[in-house]
Formats: C-alpha cells, sequence, structure tokens
C-alpha cells in the first residue's frame, strides 16, 4: 500500500469513527431527558428578563427540529450559544447592547474560522463543516429575539449587527500590503460564500461554498506566478430581504475602491452550482426569475422566467454584466472536478415577449430574465458585487464560481456525516483553494 493509500485510508477511517460518533450524540439529543438538560443549560441567568413566546421566522422555526442541536452543541461551539443570554443580561444600556452584540458576532465568526482552519476544537462533526456556525448564527439570533431588557432597544437593528460581524463583513484585510517574504506586495483576493439552503426539505444540508471560504479566510497562498495572495471572505445569507437591504455592496464595497484599505485585487463570489462540476459564470443577469424557489425563510423574489423584476434597490446598471476574471487560467484546474466557462442566458429579445435562451450570451437590447447561474442569489450577489464595480473599479478582475453539488450525506436520517461527504466537501474546498491560486493579475 502506497503512502498515498494509507493517508486515504486512514482519513476514511477517522471520518467513519467520527459519523458514529455524531449519530451516538444526535440519539442522545433526541431523547427527551437530553432536550430538557440542553434547554435548561440554554436558560438565561435569574433576573434577565426573556420571553419563550418571541416571534420567529421561517428560518429560526428549523430550530425546532432536534436534528439541528447535533451542530451547536456537538461542534465544540456550545459555549457560545450559552453564554450569550447572560452576556446580553450584562447590557445596561442600549449602546452597550450594541457593543455586546458586535463583540459576540465577531466572537462566533472567529469561532467558526478557527475552527474550519484547526485552531479550535470541533467536537464529533469534522473542522471542515459550515454547518456549526450557520446553526449557531440562527440559535443566538433566538437568544436575541427572547432577550427583554428594562430599556428600549430595537432588536432588529441588533440581530443586523450581530448578522453583519458573525459573517466577517467586519473582518477586513490585513494592514499594510507590502508584508510579503521578499518584499514584494501581497495580492488580496475578496470572495463571499454561502449559508447552507435548501433546508425546508433537508436541515443536514451543507454548502460547500461556505465551508470553502471559511478554511480560506485569513490564508495566504501561493499563486501560479509564484506571489503570494491573502485571501478574506464573508458568508452571505440566502434571504431576499438581506439582499434588499444591501449586504453584498456593504461586503464588498470596501473591497472594490481603488487605492484604499481594504482594496483587492481581484473579487469573486462563490455558491453551490451544478452535479460534479465547477463553472465559472460569464454573465450576471440583472432579474430575479426563481420562482416558485424559495429563500430561508421562504420568501418568494417576485419573479419567473416569463415574468422576470428587478430587485428592490438595485441602482441604474445594464442587463448584463460579462465577467473580468481570468477565466483562461482559472479554467486551467481540472482535477478532480472539470472547471468550464459556463456562457448561457436566458433573455427577452428586444421587440419580443418571450424567453429565449442564448449559448453565447445575451443579445444587444435584450430584457435579462437569468444569468449563467440563474435567477436566484447566487446570480444576484455576482450581478450586485460587479454592477458595483463598475462604478468604482472597473478594470478590477471580477465574477463568480459555482461550486459542484456536495453530495455524500448518509441516507440515515439521525445520520449528519459520512466519509463520503467529507471527502467530497474537502475536496471541492481544495480545488476552490487551486482555481483561486491560478488566478492571473
Amino acid at each position: 500500500m502506497t503512502n498515498t493509500h494509507r493517508t486515504v485510508s486512514r482519513t476514511a477511517t477517522r471520518a467513519a469513527r467520527r459519523a458514529t460518533a455524531v449519530a451516538a450524540a444526535l440519539a442522545a439529543l433526541l431523547t427527551p431527558a437530553a432536550a430538557t438538560a440542553a434547554t435548561t443549560a440554554q436558560a438565561a441567568p435569574a433576573g434577565c428578563r426573556t420571553v419563550t413566546t418571541a416571534p420567529l421566522d421561517a428560518e429560526q422555526s428549523r430550530l425546532q427540529d432536534p436534528r439541528t442541536a447535533v451542530f451547536t452543541e456537538r461542534s465544540g461551539l456550545a459555549d457560545l450559544l450559552h453564554g450569550f443570554p447572560a452576556a446580553l443580561c450584562s447590557a445596561r444600556t442600549a449602546h452597550r447592547a450594541r457593543h455586546v452584540v458586535d463583540a459576540w458576532g465577531r466572537a462566533l465568526w472567529q469561532a467558526g474560522l478557527d475552527r474550519a482552519q484547526g485552531r479550535r476544537p470541533g467536537g464529533e462533526l469534522p473542522a471542515l463543516d459550515d454547518r456549526p456556525l450557520y446553526w449557531a448564527r440562527l440559535a443566538m439570533t433566538v437568544q436575541l429575539a427572547q432577550w427583554q431588557p428594562r430599556f428600549d432597544v430595537d432588536h432588529t437593528a441588533l440581530r443586523a449587527r450581530f448578522e453583519d460581524a458573525s459573517r466577517g463583513l467586519e473582518d477586513g484585510f490585513s494592514d499594510p500590503r507590502n508584508t510579503g517574504s521578499d518584499g514584494d506586495d501581497v495580492r488580496r483576493i475578496f470572495i463571499s460564500g454561502f449559508d447552507p439552503y435548501g433546508l425546508d426539505t433537508e436541515p443536514r444540508r451543507a454548502n460547500p461554498a461556505g465551508a470553502a471560504v471559511l478554511q480560506l479566510h485569513g490564508q495566504r497562498i501561493t499563486l501560479a506566478d509564484g506571489s503570494t495572495a491573502e485571501v478574506r471572505a464573508v458568508v452571505l445569507p440566502v434571504r431576499y430581504g438581506d439582499f434588499d437591504h444591501g449586504i453584498v455592496e456593504r461586503a464588498f464595497g470596501p473591497h472594490l475602491e481603488p487605492g484604499g484599505p481594504q482594496s483587492a485585487d481581484l473579487v469573486t463570489s462563490i455558491s453551490q452550482g451544478y452535479p460534479g462540476k465547477f463553472t465559472l459564470e460569464a454573465w450576471a443577469g440583472r432579474a430575479r426569475s426563481a420562482d416558485p424557489a424559495t429563500d430561508n425563510v421562504g420568501a418568494l423574489s417576485g419573479g419567473t422566467t416569463a415574468h422576470p423584476v428587478d430587485a428592490p434597490g438595485l441602482a441604474e446598471g445594464p442587463q448584463f454584466i460579462r465577467t473580468t476574471l481570468p477565466t483562461d487560467a482559472m479554467t486551467a484546474v481540472q482535477q478532480p472536478y472539470p472547471v468550464l466557462l459556463n456562457t448561457p442566458v436566458t433573455e427577452i429579445p428586444a421587440g419580443a415577449t418571450a424567453p429565449v435562451v442564448r449559448k453565447d450570451g445575451p443579445t444587444p437590447g435584450s430584457r435579462a430574465v437569468a444569468g449563467g447561474g440563474g435567477g436566484y442569489l447566487s446570480n444576484e450577489v455576482a450581478y450586485r458585487s460587479n454592477r458595483l464595480r463598475l462604478d468604482l473599479n472597473p478594470d478590477l478582475p471580477g465574477g463568480h464560481l459555482h461550486t459542484p453539488v456536495l453530495t455524500g450525506l448518509p441516507d440515515r436520517q439521525d445520520q449528519v456525516t459520512s466519509p463520503e461527504f467529507e471527502h467530497n466537501e474537502a475536496a471541492i474546498a481544495d480545488q476552490v483553494r487551486a482555481i483561486l491560486g491560478h488566478a492571473r493579475f
């Protein structure tokens, strides 16, 4: 047996043992006694007013599925979840409350990064797993909603602050730029990933784009030309409302300002796309057209293929925006998944009323229906970030990368991981790193 085979065998054995441990842990969490103990452990301290009837959105309500508890209780992030209520109760003013949610949001983000990059004990779940950060964040937003201080607070505004901090929006590039070992400037790559989605049908689902950016954030990668690049990342929600309120522009804006302290040399959004392949999207379309597909809170986009709509709050811009990523170089990475340039779009041609698919991109004067990534939020993050790029730094390389669909979840519903799932997740994350490393600046 070769060393490579021994390594793969050991990895598979460890993953199998971890899967067995997680299944046992999940079974314990499903018992009434364990559920009562978890509720008691997470209860607010005496003297702090909380309510158990705070209205929950559809995304938060999925925490009622006991299978989700394994991602917080068995991932090494439970200490944050257990400590947050007491931290909120320590706030005596609205000003202090803002500081608390900012600090705990940043702490959760850092814990998620440390876990993904092997600096924090990860419990029975694999380190390279975006689900613990997602479910812990969601559970902490419920705790925030249940908190009833003896002074007036804007719960919606506090949640927005917590979300931004726990998604990496406050965690910029290191300064100064000139920190390479050879004295040359370190390149800067800014990327975004997404939360898991489609959780109404499968709450165990992960998002390999989220896992990849957690592994890469703050890391330095060696580029094909031998230079170095620092990677910074955010994880975006799968919610139309957050996009309507400018989360993409807030995330990408500081990195698109030429010469600014947080300016990047390349930006790309990343999301889960098609089975068995990576695709670099040649075109991002302006329209939403994904209905009847819903977001993570069950909201519709308001647009269909027959009747596309523009997103609320979207500034003026072209119907389609072409990628400026160095796609020839990035598609050179073909293992273990092929990497393709995806050129088709869906449009309503000028003077027409019915949508058509164009395999080589849009025609002049047409109305956007869907970009290469469709008419959902993965297409919209590409359009929004690159529309802003056209305003601020049009020559900057920017675009969108779709990962393969992550497969390998066990058939048994009481199991949340498997050797196949962990292998596929790691392979996708590693190839994202390789694709970025082949970019030319």
